[in-house]
């Protein structure tokens, strides 16, 4: 199985998928091609939160802002995962997420010549080396022509939030196709406030554990499927409600 991601939107990724079935056998599964353009934190947390959930598989990343630059291509292997992406750091939190307490990280740059394209590697670089580390198996990655170990590489983390004994101090890391602004504060911050009310940049906000627990239009603070606290609306988008989007600053106040 190659899982594809992207924000190329549409007709790209096909594309790939001709490449990728012209040089495989593998069955080809879509994560997104929707994620935001040139967003590589954004990419890299969806995937952390999706691709742990497949069963072994390679996984092929293109959130690529550096397309033609000498930005390097990875394979990175973790288990019986593999990652084909580009050397930005979209694919270290998921690698992480993949590799637990338990598996070790391993990291090669891919050797390619020029490719057709100095716009288009998600066809000509990515692709056809998703297409080899599916052929020869995740536990050969090393063993593919051209697959040398990374002497170092770009890494991402995301930002950590500060949390005290009357509040938390974050930022919104992404919001999802329903407005839902997802922020890097954790939701045990709320374990003990289910029905209360909290300040989120001094306005009150109600604490509840779904979103339709409180009237359509309203606002709420709640926490998602990713474990982290949420701003959201019910029915309506909490982007707007809060006024915060992408990497805005948020204060919570119990």
């Amino acid at each position: 199985m190659i899982t594809l991601s992207s924000d190329f939107g549409s007709p790209y990724p096909a594309a790939m998928k001709g490449v990728i079935l012209r040089e495989s056998g593998a069955r080809l599964v879509d994560v997104s091609h929707e994620f935001p353009r040139q967003d590589v934190r954004a990419a890299a947390f969806w995937l952390r939160e999706v691709l742990p959930h497949f069963p072994p598989a390679v996984h092929c990343v293109v959130v690529d802002p550096g397309v033609g630059t000498d930005r390097a291509a990875l394979a990175i292997r973790v288990g019986d995962h593999a990652l084909v992406a580009p050397d930005n750091g979209v694919a270290l939190p998921v690698a992480r997420e993949l590799a637990g307490d338990g598996d070790v990280i391993e990291v090669f740059e891919i050797e390619y010549e020029s490719p057709e394209s100095a716009t288009f590697h998600g066809r000509d670089v990515f692709a056809p080396a998703a297409a080899r580390v599916h052929e020869a198996g995740v536990d050969a990655v090393h063993e593919i022509e051209g697959f040398e170990r990374a002497d170092g590489y770009e890494d991402l983390t995301f930002p950590e939030p500060t949390v005290g004994n009357t509040g938390a101090s974050g930022e919104v890391l992404v919001v999802d196709d329903f407005g839902n602004s997802v922020t890097n504060v954790p939701g045990d911050v709320l374990d003990d406030r289910w029905g209360d009310q909290v300040r989120i940049n001094g306005e009150p906000a109600p604490v509840r554990r779904t979103y339709a627990a409180v009237d359509p239009g309203q606002r709420l603070v709640t926490v998602g499927s990713h474990g982290n606290v949420e701003l959201a609306v019910n029915r309506g988008r909490g982007d707007e409600a809060f006024d915060v989007g992408r990497g805005a600053r948020v204060e919570l106040n119990f």
